[in-house]
């Protein structure tokens, strides 16, 4: 028990605080952007997030911290996905309602942000999805795995102790994202392929109805 409470100690938590602070940067910063709900609600969510990775990090006994931290991300993932949902529900009343040539600028940058927060979204949820997440993992009582990676069947291409970190997850969902379908990791529960699925079509939507429209508007 002691050796699995230390290997999930272990997965460093600054690659995905990297990613969350990232990406609510990039969406501060990019120009004319749509915003479907309050920015205290980004602010306060953001550091209701970031906060119990940092107590996994620094505690000496982080089972509760890892049992926040679940809880924390979950309720990061929940709002971002409203807001996507809510984000996009806009941007098609801008194109099917007001004149789309006054709003290019802003159709492309609230586009880029749906999809970039759809994928920094999903890989969090997949990272504390798969087989119950890092907090199980750390209790030593992880589930069957939800996604199989080349490494864990092809052991002798990979080192003895590997397990998907948190690096993995965010590449699983880029490539969803990106390609609209498993590429090197397979789904192999109904709950990981309801979730590849909804990311795919959050992601082509936005491509698709939203990032086309946009480019052809461009004068």
């Amino acid at each position: 028990m002691s050796d699995v409470i230390q290997a999930g100690r272990d997965e460093p938590r600054w690659p995905p605080v990297v990613a969350i602070l990232a990406v609510f940067v990039l969406l501060e910063v990019l120009p004319h952007h749509v915003y479907a709900m309050p920015r205290w609600v980004s602010y306060g969510v953001l550091v209701v997030a970031i906060a119990p990775m940092v107590m996994v990090t620094v505690s000496t006994d982080n089972a509760v911290w890892l049992r926040i931290e679940r809880v924390a991300i979950m309720l990061l993932a929940s709002a971002y996905a409203g807001n996507t949902a809510a984000e996009l529900g806009d941007i098609i009343g801008i194109i099917t309602v007001h004149p789309p040539e006054t709003r290019s600028v802003s159709l492309l940058t609230s586009s880029f942000a749906i999809w970039i927060t759809n994928v920094l979204t999903f890989s969090l949820l997949y990272w504390q999805v798969d087989a119950g997440g890092p907090s199980r993992i750390a209790r030593g009582v992880a589930r069957r795995p939800d996604w199989l990676f080349p490494q864990a069947s092809a052991r002798e291409f990979a080192p003895p102790d590997w397990r998907p970190l948190y690096i993995d997850y965010l590449s699983l969902a880029f490539n969803t994202a990106t390609a609209f379908s498993p590429t090197d990791v397979l789904p192999l529960t109904q709950r990981a392929k309801a979730l590849m699925m909804l990311e795919s079509a959050i992601s082509l939507l936005t491509l698709v109805l939203v990032a086309a429209r946009a480019v052809n508007v461009i004068p």
